[in-house]
């Protein structure tokens, strides 16, 4: 079972270890990428790395765009020797539920991008209610899920 942890001076040095598929990196940031982004937007973000059986098997990063206003998901990544498992999607779902709680602002918009070629990505956000908004940027995607009440 997947579980997020703040990324902490503890932690951040396994989020930097962890490898996608050689395929995969076009697809998303990778962790140092993303965590000198959340330095940047410390006062409204929070890193996590997930976590399964004590290890750390992922990264993904909640920030919230004060100006729209709406959290988005950037950087879910699941290390390329851990793929398969449902921690994706576990993580996913604890990320929702993390959003529900509000911790920066109020807004019932969760908005993140996905490459147009990467289809298990795509699948799983679907699933989890995401539906593209026909907004793209160059090769990525904008799909939204709106939170009930």
């Amino acid at each position: 079972m997947a579980e997020l942890k703040a990324i902490t001076e503890e932690n951040f040095i396994d989020a930097f270890n962890l490898k996608l598929a050689p395929e995969q990196e076009k697809f998303v940031s990778h962790p140092v990428r993303s965590l000198a982004q959340a330095y940047v937007y410390r006062d409204q973000c929070q890193p996590f790395g997930i976590f399964a059986e004590g290890r750390m098997v992922g990264y993904v990063m909640v920030i919230y765009d004060y100006d729209v206003p709406e959290y988005d998901i950037w950087h879910m990544m699941i290390d390329k020797e851990e793929q398969g498992r449902g921690y994706g999607s576990e993580a996913l779902d604890r990320v929702i539920g993390y959003i529900r709680t509000k911790p920066f602002g109020d807004s019932d918009r969760i908005a993140l991008t996905c490459n147009k070629d990467n289809a298990a990505a795509r699948r799983l956000y679907e699933k989890k209610g995401f539906a593209a908004t026909g907004v793209e940027d160059g090769d990525e995607i904008e799909m939204v899920l709106r939170l009930e009440a």
